[in-house]
């Protein structure tokens, strides 16, 4: 076992790292499979089922970087949706709770990647923990 001064020095460093250094959280969501597997300094944390955006409302693909987290939000686009443990990635897309878990699995959103209520507040919990900075979000087929 290490001494309590080592591990210190370790948590110092990793919350000193570059921006450039790897990412500690990893959200990988799959539109073809409508999944979202999350990695934890590089071991699988979660696979969880998600909706995306249909039809003209296509969720963008690419890599991102969180941009703002929001625990409580209302969407200002769509009738004060309710988009709970938000973590804003691109303008107003999220990825963010829904009341709708029937419908995971399924595209079904305006643009934004949808969780089951608990899967985002534990997706949120780890972009706060380990910063957005740290964080990276990629969007594929």
């Amino acid at each position: 076992m290490r001494p309590l001064w080592f591990a210190i020095a370790l948590a110092v460093a990793s919350m000193l790292a570059p921006a450039g250094a790897s990412a500690s959280v990893q959200a990988r969501i799959s539109k073809s499979t409508q999944t979202m597997n999350v990695y934890v300094h590089g071991a699988l944390y979660a696979s969880w089922p998600v909706s995306t955006g249909r039809g003209k409302y296509a969720t963008p693909s690419g890599t991102f970087r969180p941009r703002r987290l929001e625990r409580r939000w209302y969407s200002t686009k769509y009738s004060n949706a309710p988009m709970h443990y938000a973590v804003f990635y691109s303008g107003g897309y999220a990825i963010h709770s829904t009341a709708e878990v029937s419908r995971l699995g399924s595209p079904a959103s305006h643009g934004c990647v949808r969780l089951a209520p608990s899967h985002a507040a534990q997706f949120f919990s780890l972009v706060r923990a380990h910063g957005a900075g740290r964080t990276v979000i990629s969007i594929g087929r």
